[in-house]
This record gives structure tokens, sequence and C-alpha cells, in this order.
């Protein structure tokens, strides 16, 4: 009889499962981010994953995030909504409907969605790191929200980052530099690449991001914002220019940056890991966007804030060998030859007072049971066979070298929290009271506790 084969499944293209020991240093470049955010006075928002198409539309209905890259449907109630592809328009829509007090300074850590090409450093499901600040027209913000991002990549070790940064005008500046950029590329439109050539369309300033080589001459030659901007525009961008000098944060003008989304005024900047590959080198970016709340149906309220790509970032630090994170290790596996209850009821003690314990489940020899502590990392074996059981104590194995101040030795039970504690930071007060499992004392949910 032939076996019937299952179909097995595997995650769509673009989507990924992140696995242990990755998933940890995930968490730990997170916790990194939002320490520099709490220093500085930012409090977490979490957006929900999906909103309605009209929040992402007002991003600008020309960019490639809305017109390809969109994940948009209708759903069961007919409602057309779309997984979000970026945060900020989200952060926008929640500060609008619940009108924080001002100013409000927030950051997110969450994931987003772009039906885009796979590669390197770049998924159609990613995370994103960020802080927004509204409700504040001073161009200091602008200048503590780019020392912030700063900060925390010096956090990471990462010393190969560059800030570029440039300024796009109020509304009415953005249009007249819109305007000339578009007649300049007109003139030369068939020598640019088919690809620009369609963006010139759309969208005649996200030509001028185009890293495609035919269009480098080109870009290079076009009119330079600087040339339009107002007086006021002027005076912001020498601001924030002044204050990222007096903080010591070095950056590189660059007349030439704009941003992907359409809603960016004044301010933009962008960080690039001079570690990777020049093509796809951007680390995050952000800018001003005053006037995003009022086009989500708010008051006029202006807004500042920067998102980061933790796939690129974390790529960036292995190209500079650091914020290699060791793996979450364990304190104590306990090793049972006799019944498990002692395992099951140690653990659960160990585990109460605020120390890692694990055991291996379905028994074993001491053999295995080594074997499995081995592969644990963990830093101490706790065994008990007949000889401990009888004794009510246990025998106190050092699994590292550094962890070892002598060979093996045998504790009373009681005794095992306040041993561990030598070696921890944390002082123990309490004892593990375990007790044979036939003592009529036995009473396995006390626990001991650290303080």
């Amino acid at each position: 009889m032939t076996e019937t084969r299952r179909e097995q499944f595997q995650a769509l293209r673009g989507m990924r499962d992140i696995l242990p020991p990755e998933s940890a240093r995930r968490r730990e470049l997170t916790k990194q981010f939002f320490t520099q955010c709490e220093l500085a006075g930012y409090h977490e928002v979490v957006p929900p994953i999906l909103e309605d198409l009209g929040v992402f539309l007002r991003v600008g209905e020309a960019t490639d995030v809305v017109t390809k890259e969109m994940y948009d449907f209708v759903d069961k109630d007919q409602s057309r909504i779309a997984l979000r592809p970026e945060m900020t328009a989200g952060v926008v829509r929640a500060f609008v409907q619940h009108r924080p007090v001002l100013p409000w300074k927030v950051w997110y850590a969450g994931t987003n969605f772009r039906h885009e090409r796979p590669q390197k450093g770049r998924y159609r499901m990613f995370d994103q790191l960020g802080v927004e600040a509204l409700g504040v027209d001073d161009a200091d913000l602008d200048v503590e929200i780019i020392a912030l991002a700063s900060r925390f990549f010096a956090s990471l070790g990462l010393r190969q980052v560059t800030l570029l940064i440039n300024s796009l005008g109020e509304h009415e500046d953005r249009e007249q530099y819109t305007e000339a950029v578009r007649l300049y590329l007109l003139a030369h439109q068939y020598e640019l690449s088919e690809a620009s050539q369609v963006t010139l369309e759309l969208n005649p300033l996200r030509v001028l991001d185009s890293k495609r080589r035919e269009d480098q001459q080109i870009i290079a030659d076009a009119p330079l914002v600087a040339d339009y901007l107002s007086e006021d525009s002027a005076d912001h961008y020498a601001r924030v220019l002044a204050g990222l000098d007096s903080l010591g944060v070095s950056y590189t003008e660059d007349p030439r940056l704009v941003r992907g989304l359409d809603y960016y005024r004044r301010t933009t900047f962008e960080f690039a890991a001079e570690a990777l590959d020049s093509a796809q080198n951007a680390i995050g970016g952000g800018g001003r966007y005053d006037g995003l709340a009022e086009a989500m149906g708010g008051p006029a309220t202006d807004g500042v804030g920067f998102a980061l790509g933790v796939d690129r970032i974390l790529l960036a630090c292995d190209a500079e060998g650091v914020f290699a994170t060791d793996p979450t290790r364990l304190d104590v596996f306990v090793i049972d030859t006799v019944s498990g209850d002692a395992a099951r009821d140690i653990t659960h003690q160990l585990r109460s007072a605020g120390i890692s314990a694990d055991r291996r489940f379905g028994g074993g020899s001491m053999k295995a049971q080594m074997k499995s502590a081995d592969k644990s990392g963990a830093r101490f074996a706790v065994i008990i066979g007949e000889d401990e059981l009888a004794a009510n104590e246990v025998t106190l194995r050092p699994m590292l070298g550094q962890e070892s101040d002598g060979e093996q030795r045998r504790v009373a039970t009681a005794d095992l929290l306040s041993e561990l504690s030598r070696y921890s930071s944390q002082t123990v007060t309490d004892q593990i009271d375990f007790q044979p499992a036939d003592s009529a004392s036995a009473d396995p949910t006390n626990s001991g506790t650290l303080t």
C-alpha cells in the first residue's frame, strides 16, 4: 500500500520564522531602544496592525508603498482595510482619535507588511522601531529626535553610521521645488531609466532617490531644494544644524535627499550604515510631517519622528562585529534519577525564587540527563539520586569553569538557594523547603523567594 505524502507547508515568500537565539537578540535590541526613548521622556504606543485603507492613502497616493506594495483587501463586513505598511500614519491617526495632552512623545516597536521584492535585509514582513513627537514647532525637537537615534546606534556599538540631512521646506516651498524638478526631468525624460520615467509621472521627487546608474548624472545636475526654501524654512534648518553641532552629532548635508513618503516637510534625514552595500545601506530615517494630522481629520499639528529597520540594523551590527548578544543562559538544570518528583518540585521552587531552571522530562539515565544538562548551557547541575533523596540533600555541580570555586559538593536542599546566591548579584533570604516525596511534611508549593 502506497503511503500518501502529506503537503509540507512553508512560510510565504518574503515572510519568515524568527527562531531562538535570533529572537532573543531582537528582543534585546528593542530593550536597548526603549531604554533610550524613556530616558528622553517617550512612552510606548501600540497601534493596531489593521487600519482603514484611507489612513495609509494619506501617506501619498503616488508612492510605491500605496500604489504597489500595500496589502489591502475587503473584509467580511465589506470595509476596505490594509495591513499597515508603516507606523507613522497609524500613530497620527491614534493621536487624532484620542487627542492626548501635548506635546505627545511616543515610541513604538512593531511589524509592518509590504508586497515588495524580497532581498537581503528586506522582507515583506518586517519590524520597525520608531518615535513620534506631536504638538511642538521647534527645531530643537528635531535635534532631540535625531540625537536619540544616534545614541541608540552608539549603544549597540555601531560606529560606521552616517547621518544624511536636508530640508524640503514648507508645503509651498516643496510644491515650487517639485515643479522645478518636474520641468527639469521632463527635459531629460528619455535619458532616464525606464523605471524613473514612470516615477516621473507619479512623483518627480522620487526620481532623485534613484540608485540606478543611468540616472545619476541627471540627478546630479537637478535643481537644489535650498534654492526654494522660504526664510522661515531656512532659519529652521539652520537651527537644526546648529543644535546637532552643539551636541556633537556628526552629519552630512545631502541636498538630493528626499524621503519616500509624501507627508515630509522641512527637516528630513536618513541614517546610512557604511559597512553595508551602498545600494541597500539605509537603516532608518525620518523628518517633519507638519500637516499629516490635519489630513487625518484632526487639528493642524506639528509632528516629527523617525522609523528604523530592525533587519538592516542587525545586518549592520554583523558587518561591524558588534551586538552579538549571548544566548540566554540557564541557571540550573535539575537531574533526578529517582522518580522525577524532586525535579518537578525543585525546578518550581527555583523559578519562584527568580532562578531559571529546567529538567529532562520522561526520566532517563544519569548519562542521558547529564547530556541534556550540557546541551542546555546551564551554569549548574543539581543532582538528586537515591543517596541525596534519603539525606534531603542535593549534589551541586558547576557546569562552567568560571562558576566553580571547587569540585561538585553535597549541600542540604534547604541551603540550595543561598548556595546559588553566591554566584548571583541577588540575595536569597528564604530556603527551599523540599522533603522526600514520602515525608508527611512534604509541601511542594512552599517556594523560596529572592529579595
